[in-house]
């Protein structure tokens, strides 16, 4: 690589290997930085540096670079003829790497997220400008317009900070490097001189002197450029000695400016475009006059060609002093005059006071100057001595740290933004806390976060909104898990715990409520009544929180008092055969839903009762073994015809497949919730939500006085008729049609238990039987329907309805109960009880219930044995669950009037079968 042969970056220049010819030469490191006026790219430090080497080094117009993180970078040049190293530095003050910026936070990016995005890279751009800070002996500001930027006082006292921070850091990483002790206790070789250079741009215009009579007044010693560079140096030297970013002593100053020496150059503008200046230059080279073709041009053919055509003007300047002023010096002698210092190892003697102190000056040869540049090139910019980031494209820790040192000093808008969200997080903290109950559930916080937000919205301004948002979010949440938390379960009635956020007891374990979190049972506070499985005997009951105390366990202690001697219909249950059973998995449900096709065609090719399906693979994925489920017979000992599928006989023996029914259910596995159509087949819960209970003979239900139950509602307590055809005839006449008429003057043989109906005639082929339908309520108030929402009304000798109509219709699980409260909830009653009397007669009554205890898509819930065959003369009570839970969870009670019809009983909930 070429060093002296045009620009380089900055990185490349200090890993090359330098050539033998310059490495030991002593150099004198310039670096320049600062703003680009929008009008003219991010041509004008490098035209500078093309200036003051008059060489085209830097073109004219600079790209900014494709990948962000090179946003902020050096570019290098070393001229070999003066010993000078040029370092310049471009960022976000540019106007190509602006134009990047912009067009890549326009991409949907917040406010919030552009403005951190915006002052991380100031700061990494910090971070480069204290790099030059610490390796140059000559910084050179550059500004577009000749008003002195006043933000630039800010930016030094934060880099003055930050270098006081990372000068510890600093000074291990030099002390292998060959350079003199000073500079490894300071980190710099010197205290850098600081030198402004303005761009007039129009400001000052000068009127041509007048050709009337010469007016006495004295010529100005200085031009009136001359005198505005003195007026900005004075303005500038005050700011920074009020600000103490210069003090007496330049050791401790980041940089230093001449006492004696002018320090702020003003390069002169002559108000044209730059584009069309080059137009016009182009113009003027292309056409070459007969007398210049045969004149040779030496240098650098492109620059000089331009520079012939148009002086720029801070190149060399044709002032004279005819009028009695100083000649300006051009700005190659205005840097030059810095320079020599600095080649002669005169150094800076920049200190003023009474006392003052020498500061330390050290010129390195080029070798010298790139190793100690490249250690601080690498704690600096690369942060190698640091841990990797905390995630890919992040910045290192170390890095992170430091940038904070320039929060304060750089990002305003923020440290006034968190300012105000400050103050207006104890209004929304208040806004929070108003009207609050001592425990609340997850809705009450949310809303209660909504107001808040809302507060804090109203008075919270700037890019440390979203930050402090949360941090409000944070706040509340610890404010309500601190205690306030109440507890989210919810009973099956559909009310919350009332109880804060605690832990269930386990078994054994004792209830401790001063315990943090306590051990306490659920509790909603919420009583109601219910009556036993037989009906008749009341008790309040707690509302349940779990199936097995809402369907089982109440009904197990009023079964001691009341109804224990009574006959029961026991339904199958799980009967464990290991120690730990364990509950079936929800995957089973599913798999039944996605085998309902499959077992569509098994009933097709096999006879089975209602409710019996699935195939064998669900059997064997419930952990159930071929035992269980019955060997395969071979040989001519196998049971059934050994028949083909077409009918014809042959000799050869085939296996019989077991039948679905005859499977046996799992004893390793139980089901968690209750019954219904959709469950698994051989699974069955551990305790049964259903009781089937004998109050007596048929003879004890009095038709005329109905029930002697407790908490019905006055004449309400009545079952209603069901008159059942029995077809019953002789054998002398079984060749007779059931519907025809029978022959005159024959009668039809009767049976012992005839009923006698109206006027003394005898029907033997009736039988009576009685069905209730019984509904219940919170309160205990109870009472029978004869219809789907129709209440019993009976007076005198009983009801006259028939139970027809209400057998054939899909009876409602739950309806409004007579008796409503003062409240505006309405008040349900609830279909707890069926009461059959079966009749001492040739008939068969099956009871098969099928609940749909909600809107689609609710399952339907049926006993753990879906037939029933009631035994004859017996008046039986089929218990209703109290809750309805599957495995999917509880099917809660309706809330709305225009959701009862979805809750029914489905009609068909009886059937007979002549025997």
């Amino acid at each position: 690589m070429v060093v002296c042969g045009g620009p380089t970056v900055l990185r490349d220049l200090l890993v090359a290997e330098t050539e033998p010819v310059w490495k030991d030469e002593e150099v004198c490191v310039v670096g320049l930085f600062g703003k680009t006026a929008l009008t003219q790219g991010s041509w004008h430090k490098c035209s500078l540096i093309n200036s003051l080497c008059d060489r085209h080094i830097f073109p004219l117009f600079h790209r900014a670079p494709e990948r962000p993180s090179e946003r902020s970078l050096f570019q290098t040049y070393y001229e070999q003829e003066s010993r000078v190293l040029y370092i310049l530095l471009t960022g976000l003050s540019d106007t190509g790497s602006l134009l990047k910026a912009c067009e890549e936070l326009s991409r949907g990016v917040s406010h919030a997220e552009a403005h951190e995005w915006w002052k991380d890279e100031e700061k990494l751009y910090c971070m480069h400008l204290l790099y030059l800070f610490s390796v140059c002996h000559i910084l050179v500001l550059v500004h577009p317009t000749c008003c002195f930027d006043i933000t630039y006082e800010k930016l030094f006292r934060a880099l003055d900070s930050l270098r006081q921070k990372m000068l510890p850091s600093l000074k291990p990483s030099l002390k292998d490097c060959a350079v003199g002790l000073d500079w490894k206790l300071n980190a710099r070789p010197c205290p850098p001189r600081l030198l402004f250079m303005f761009q007039l741009n129009g400001a000052l215009k000068v009127e041509p002197k007048s050709q009337g009579p010469q007016t006495s007044d004295k010529p100005k010693k200085h031009s009136p450029k001359r005198r505005l560079q003195h007026a900005l140096e004075d303005q500038i030297y005050r700011i920074f000695r009020k600000s103490r970013v210069l003090t007496n002593q330049s050791i401790n100053c980041l940089f230093t400016v001449p006492a004696n020496q002018a320090f702020v150059y003003i390069v002169a503008d002559e108000g044209e475009d730059p584009v069309n200046v080059l137009l016009e230059g182009l113009r003027h080279n292309c056409t070459l006059k007969d007398t210049e073709s045969l004149v040779p041009l030496s240098g650098p053919k492109r620059y000089q060609m331009m520079r012939h055509t148009r002086q720029l003007s801070f190149t060399v300047e044709n002032n004279t002093n005819l009028s009695g002023q100083l000649v300006d010096c051009t700005l190659r002698e205005f840097l030059f005059q810095h320079v020599e210092l600095v080649l002669t190892k005169k150094g800076f003697d920049d200190s003023v006071g009474r006392n003052p102190q020498p500061s330390h000056f050290e010129l390195p040869t080029y070798q010298k100057w790139v190793s100690v540049a490249l250690k601080l090139y690498e704690i600096i910019i690369e942060n190698k001595d640091d841990d990797p980031p905390a995630f890919p494209g992040g910045f290192p820790p170390k890095l992170l740290a430091n940038m904070k040192v320039l929060e304060g000093y750089l990002d305003a808008d923020t440290k006034f933004s968190e300012n105000k969200c400050q103050k207006a997080l104890p209004m929304a903290h208040s806004a929070y806390q108003s009207n609050l109950p001592h425990n609340y559930t997850t809705t009450v916080h949310k809303n209660q976060l909504a107001q808040a937000l809302r507060v804090y919205s109203q008075h919270a301004r700037g890019p440390a909104f979203h930050k402090y948002a949360m941090v409000l979010n944070e706040d509340c949440y610890k404010f309500w898990s601190s205690g306030h938390q109440l507890c989210e379960e919810r009973s099956l009635t559909d009310q919350h715990c009332v109880h804060k956020f605690h832990l269930l007891p386990k078994s054994g374990e004792k209830i401790e409520p001063e315990r943090n979190p306590p051990i306490l049972f659920h509790n909603s506070r919420a009583r109601s009544t219910g009556s036993c499985n037989c009906g008749r005997k009341q008790a309040p009951r707690e509302d349940p929180f779990d199936i097995k105390s809402a369907n089982y366990d109440f009904y197990q202690i009023l079964e001691e008092k009341c109804c224990g001697k009574l006959d029961h219909i026991t339904l199958p249950i799980f009967q464990p055969s290991t120690p730990d059973p364990a509950p079936a998995k929800n995957e089973a449900s599913s798999a039944a839903h996605d085998g309902e096709v499959e077992e569509e065609k098994i009933k097709d090719k096999e006879p089975q009762t209602q409710g019996e399906s699935t195939s064998l693979s669900l059997a064997l994925s419930l952990g159930q073994s071929t035992d269980s489920l019955g060997t395969f017979p071979e040989g001519p000992k196998a049971g059934g015809d050994n028949t083909d599928v077409s009918g014809h006989g042959t000799d050869e023996k085939v296996e019989k497949r077991p039948s679905l029914v005859d499977r046996q259910a799992s004893t390793v596995e139980y089901l968690p919730g209750m019954i219904h159509i959709n469950s698994p087949k051989g699974l069955l819960p551990k305790f049964s939500s259903w009781a089937l209970v004998k109050l007596g003979p048929a003879k004890s239900y009095n038709f005329h006085t109905g029930l002697d139950h407790l908490g019905f509602i006055p004449g309400t307590s009545y079952l209603m008729p069901w008159d059942i055809v029995i077809r019953t005839k002789p054998e002398d006449e079984g060749d007779l049609d059931t519907n025809s008429w029978p022959a005159p003057n024959k009668s039809i043989p009767g049976k012992r238990n005839a009923v006698v109906m109206g006027r003394g005639r005898r029907r033997d082929d009736i039988a009576r039987a009685f069905v209730g339908f019984e509904y219940e309520d919170s309160r205990g108030r109870r009472f029978m329907c004869s219809g789907p929402d129709k209440i019993m009304k009976a007076i005198g000798n009983g009801p006259k309805e028939s139970a027809i109509k209400a057998l054939n219709s899909d009876m409602p699980l739950y309806m409004l109960s007579p008796s409503q409260g003062r409240g505006l909830k309405p008040n349900y009653a609830q279909l707890m009880r069926l009461f059959v009397v079966v009749p001492d007669a040739p008939v068969q009554i099956i009871l098969a219930p099928q609940v749909q205890s909600g809107p689609p898509p609710c399952t339907v819930f049926v006993p753990e044995k879906q037939d029933i065959t009631l035994p004859s003369d017996g008046l039986w009570v089929l218990r209703f669950p109290f809750s309805y839970v599957s495995e999917r969870g509880p099917c809660y009670p309706p809330k709305e009037n225009q959701q009862l019809p979805s809750y029914k009983v489905m009609k068909g909930i009886l059937r007979t079968v002549p025997q």
